[in-house]
């Protein structure tokens, strides 16, 4: 018989206490770690004392530790393979535990680690883990009309079928535990893997199911092997993998299974090769009906469910949630980098205070995949910081789902379209992408994406001619691009969507970039330059200018887009003319100091704040406090005494900063002119109705006269001017964006930009400006 019980050898004791050590727990956090009620059984091992065997086990598989190695005399495994049979067990839990006992090594093996992309050791699940969350509704098997998804902006987007608008989200274990039978779908790397693997190691510590054995199965190599004995029979490939553990009588699997017995864990079913996966599905079906009292759980891409599983409830797995990408972040900076347990936590801070920032919002979206969130860690670990230049991480992103995801888990896939390679997918993503996005479509109809497939095939050596074929081999691509690549997703029935945004502004800008080097041709570029007013093109501009192997051409055109905005309102020149010289006073940033006036005429409220965080050039800052002087002397007719003492207040404030000694002495005339406000009320009143008017005129004009600024007051923009000021204004700010982008653009071109930026007309034409024109 198995030994009941292990003890630690004097010399495995001080390596489990090193072990120990290093984890920085202690007695109680090891026993929480290991399921335990009380410390006993923790002292007990690192007193060299009797523990039952399987805890004993689970102790040394916590702190990663080989049990043979740490126990005093371990059984030989002759002896601890000696055959089981169900026969002698009259006690159906006492087989359980026999069986979990004797598979134990066996599941923590085949399920305790993960290999991470990209990273050299394994990692231990428990250290990287996170609990998903599920969601009960399928998002692509409801019923929506094309017009109710166009009213989704792009901030709504990614949250669209994801759960995040209205689906409310159950614990993934909790669904296991709800539905004895249950197919649990989602993305390429959403981590359907991990949550079986996690579920298998509960069962195994008998944390989850404890009345149970975990079975793992990958389905790829169940199908492999029927393959070669052909024959579909899970019952026969499960006692095979029994043996592995030297339970060699078949009698023990049937008596667990028709006992009800079993956690049946098949992952990967949109894994195995299409001519198999009727078979596989089918023994599925038949496996869980013949053994019904057992709980099955299949994992499945999302766009692979078209083989429906019988009596199977469909879930699939929630995207990450905030607290959910807090948690991961932690673990992953804890487990996978070489500081100290301080700066880990430090560094993981940095990453979601980064993440979260408005710059990083395309990060933020692939975020909520555990592939991408991994890859983020990944990047930022290494250089503390997200990369200004993003389309190398997209390219890596794509290269993943486009077919390194599953190099890396040895998938073999259908062949979809004879001699469609990589890069032909790659082009047939990018013209969907451009075609749809330019035509401000977010969502689209299945046959209009069936339409571009056809159409880019119609151009493929040997390709067909016949129309019902090539629609034919159009929705066999479509099927194959959603399932095995995940960049298209059924968002709700027969309405199509990239499945994250950032992918296809990436692949937009990429068809801009390849026209434009390949035909060598204007067309493209200037065709985006007419988007620069529109907020949701910010993207691909940053996008292409970063792709492009000389952006002189791109900038060049956005300058002269930007300039013509403005060039026909003899209004806004003026207005444009009098920020001009206002900078001249304040060299060597004239255009920063232009911008700031321009800011100033159209949010003056809020220029007081940014004067008081940023260092400014000593007249700006006067003129930010002058500005808000006027804002804070302006009574309407329900005022008090408050606003009288903030007038007076913020004179006070002005008059400290004013060096100039006739705009001191004017301003201090009219401080004295304002009434007490602890004289009272009616005093208060007979002042405001009597001289406020021609007081508070006379402020402005004392201002104007000395500091030649326009306030708010003088500058009376129509609603329409209001609107191309905020648009002049942004898309100089998506300019200097471009150039600050580490774009390759030549310092001639950067230079004539930067000196020329928010000029009037007529300075402009005065500039010996090269390339744009400026007109």
């Amino acid at each position: 018989m198995v030994k009941r019980s292990l003890q630690a050898s004097l010399a495995g004791i001080e390596q489990a206490k090193k072990a120990f050590a290093h984890k920085g727990w202690t007695q109680d956090n090891l026993a929480f770690e290991v399921n335990l009620k009380t410390r006993q059984p923790i002292w007990r091992f690192f007193t060299g004392r009797s523990v039952d065997r399987h805890i004993f086990i689970e102790i040394c598989s916590v702190l990663s530790l080989n049990w043979r190695e740490i126990a005093a005399n371990p059984p030989e495994e002759s002896s601890e393979s000696k055959e089981l049979g169900a026969a002698e067990f009259l006690d159906i839990d006492a087989l359980v535990q026999q069986v979990r006992s004797q598979r134990f090594d066996k599941i923590q093996d085949q399920c305790g680690t993960l290999q991470l992309l990209d990273v050299s050791r394994p990692v231990r699940i428990d250290d990287i883990y996170i609990d998903v969350n599920i969601l009960e509704e399928i998002a692509s098997s409801q019923w929506l009309e094309f017009a109710d998804l166009q009213k989704f902006t792009s901030k709504e987007f990614d949250r669209f079928g994801l759960g995040e608008v209205s689906q409310t989200q159950m614990a993934g274990i909790t669904a296991v535990q709800t539905y004895s039978k249950l197919r649990v779908l989602g993305k390429p790397g959403a981590g359907k893997t991990t949550f079986l693997q996690h579920l298998a190691i509960q069962c195994n510590r008998g944390r989850f199911a404890a009345n149970r054995v975990a079975i793992f199965v990958t389905l790829r190599d169940f199908a492999d092997e029927s393959r070669e004995v052909g024959e579909f029979n899970l019952l026969n490939y499960i006692c095979k993998e029994f043996l592995t553990c030297e339970i060699a009588d078949p009698s023990v699997l049937e008596t667990l299974l028709l006992s009800g017995r079993v956690l049946l864990l098949l992952d990967g079913l949109d894994e195995v090769l299409h001519q198999e996966k009727k078979g596989v599905a089918n023994e599925i079906r038949r496996f869980s009906e013949k053994y019904q009292k057992n709980i099955f759980v299949v994992t499945c891409r999302t766009a692979a469910k078209a083989f429906n599983l019988r009596r199977f409830t469909d879930v699939e797995i929630a995207p990450f949630s905030q607290d959910q990408i807090v948690a991961f972040a932690q673990k992953w900076f804890t487990a996978l980098t070489k500081t100290n347990i301080q700066n880990k936590q430090e560094q993981a801070i940095e990453f979601i205070k980064k993440l979260d920032l408005p710059e990083n919002l395309q990060f933020r979206r692939l975020a909520v995949s555990p592939l991408f969130l991994h890859l983020a860690c990944w990047v930022f670990h290494h250089q503390n910081k997200f990369p200004n230049q993003k389309i190398a991480f997209y390219k890596q992103c794509l290269d993943l789902l486009l077919g390194k995801w599953d190099e890396t888990k040895a998938i073999e896939r259908d062949e979809v379209y004879e001699g469609f390679l990589l890069s032909e997918n790659l082009k047939l993503l990018s013209q969907v992408a451009s075609a749809t996005f330019d035509q401000g479509n977010y969502f689209f109809e299945q046959r209009i994406v069936e339409q571009y497939i056809s159409d880019y095939i119609c151009d493929l050596p040997n390709a067909s001619t016949e129309p019902e074929e090539l629609q034919l081999d159009s929705e066999e691509v479509l099927q194959a691009i959603e399932l095995q690549h995940g960049l298209l997703a059924e968002r709700v029935r027969g309405i199509f969507s990239f499945s994250y945004l950032t992918f296809q502004e990436y692949l937009t800008a990429r068809k801009i970039v390849a026209t434009y080097n390949l035909q060598a041709l204007e067309q493209p570029l200037e065709r985006l330059v007419s988007h620069i007013t529109e907020p949701r093109w910010r993207e691909i501009f940053l996008l292409t200018v970063a792709m492009l192997r000389s952006a002189d051409f791109l900038v060049l055109l956005m300058k002269q887009e930007v300039d013509a905005l403005v060039a026909e309102d003899t209004y806004l020149q003026k207005f444009l003319t009098w920020a001009s010289q206002k900078s001249l006073a304040a060299p060597p940033q004239p255009a920063t100091i232009c911008a700031f006036y321009l800011a100033l005429a159209r949010t003056p409220h809020l220029i007081w704040h940014f004067a008081l965080v940023c260092i400014l050039e000593q007249g700006i800052f006067l003129d930010a406090a002058l500005d808000n002087l006027v804002m804070e002397c302006t009574i309407d007719c329900k005022s008090n005494f408050a606003d009288a003492h903030a007038c007076d207040d913020a004179l006070s404030y002005t008059l400290v900063i004013v060096e100039d000694a006739g705009l001191h002495q004017a301003l201090q005339q009219l401080k004295d002119l304002l009434p007490d406000p602890e004289q009272g009320r009616e005093r208060f009143q007979t002042w405001w109705h009597r001289s406020y008017p021609a007081w508070i005129e006379l402020l402005k004009a004392t201002i104007a006269k000395h500091r030649n600024i326009e306030l708010e007051h003088h500058w009376h923009f129509s609603p329409q001017q209001q609107q191309v000021l905020q648009q002049y204004y942004d898309a100089n700010q998506l300019l200097l964006d471009c150039l600050n982008s580490n774009c390759e653009v030549t310092g001639v071109v950067r230079q004539e930009i930067e000196a020329s930026l928010l000029l009037p007309r007529k300075k402009l034409s005065k500039q010996e400006w090269q390339g744009a024109g400026g007109s």
